[in-house]
């Protein structure tokens, strides 16, 4: 999924983990994405950037799009990143500048590894579910992965942990309680699932060195004591070795996590590097035609670049 803001902001990535426990709900904002699709964006906002490496979190639906095109983002170029795609309604239509063609449907990893570059495009196919529902997720590569070769999985089959107390949890990406996911990963950390059935009231075990953030996708559910509602972030620090989770609902949430990502990045449209000059070399080849490929089969232009902000993007430290 692409960053379709025509005036993108430079995002100062890096480093700014609590060191211990928190409970700080940071509220996301409404995003039009293409022509049809409005998306709630909860990473980066005003008071966070990341959580591990994740870096980009958008969460769209449950939308109804029986009569309309559903999701339509054009070929667009990506960067130093992986993309995750995770669906709970709906299917998604994948195309790159690998060749990759490949529909992810629910409860499937379609996980796309940027690295040096790589173009894609994501639509709803023509004939389509009527329900469209699910998150786009970025993942920062870390520097000695950033220009590794670019890669596309499609993942069918991933682990359930069934955690007792109304707890269901699919690991996406990485390691939660022992279960990894066979998603390809460049530092540690995890993005899960969790489903819980009404009356759930259990403690999940989580990595006490990670940091921690969780966003409810349907229902209501309550996270180490704090009521979350879909469309906003709970940032939840490190230190923690267990997590309570209740729901008097049947619901759903998803939980990111990893260790610290103590880069400095900067993060701008599609792209993340680790100067301005690694951001204009990359606006500069996807507007020339150089670098990432071509994306063949969709039906439709690619999206051209915005302009880049008139004053050089520097790191200048840590976001805190």
């Amino acid at each position: 999924m692409s960053n379709l803001d025509l005036k993108p902001a430079a995002n100062l990535c890096g480093g700014n983990a609590r060191t211990g426990p928190v409970r700080d709900v940071q509220p996301g904002k409404q995003v039009l994405l293409g022509e049809s699709t409005v998306v709630r964006r909860l990473l980066p906002n005003l008071g966070r950037r990341m959580v591990g490496a994740w870096c980009f979190v958008d969460h769209y639906g449950p939308d109804d799009i029986a009569d309309q095109p559903g999701m339509q983002v054009p070929p667009h170029p990506h960067m130093g990143l992986q993309t995750v795609s995770w669906l709970r309604e709906g299917e998604v239509l994948h195309r790159d500048s690998l060749g990759s063609l490949q529909t992810v449907r629910p409860h499937e990893l379609g996980l796309m590894t940027s690295g040096r570059a790589i173009a894609h495009s994501e639509e709803s196919p023509r004939d389509h579910a009527p329900m469209l529902h699910g998150a786009q997720l970025w993942v920062a590569l870390p520097g000695e992965h950033r220009n590794a070769a670019p890669a596309f999985e499609h993942h069918t089959d991933l682990p359930v942990i069934a955690g007792g107390g109304g707890l269901s949890a699919t690991v996406i990406l990485g390691d939660l309680a022992g279960t990894t996911s066979p998603g390809t990963t460049y530092s540690p950390l995890v993005g899960a699932d969790l489903t819980l059935a009404a009356g759930t009231d259990t403690r999940l075990p989580i990595d006490p060195d990670f940091e921690y953030a969780a966003l409810t996708i349907s229902g209501e559910s309550e996270v180490d004591g704090v009521r979350l509602t879909p469309g906003a972030l709970l940032y939840l620090g490190c230190g923690r070795t267990e997590l309570p989770l209740r729901a008097d609902v049947d619901s759903s949430l998803m939980l990111l996590g990893g260790e610290p990502f103590t880069e400095d990045i900067v993060m701008w449209w599609n792209f993340v590097g680790r100067s301005h000059e690694d951001i204009a070399m990359a606006r500069e080849d996807w507007m020339s035609g150089a670098r990432f490929g071509e994306v063949r089969g969709y039906d439709g232009d690619r999206l051209a670049a915005p302009e880049l902000p008139p004053l050089p993007l520097k790191p200048r430290g840590r976001v805190r």
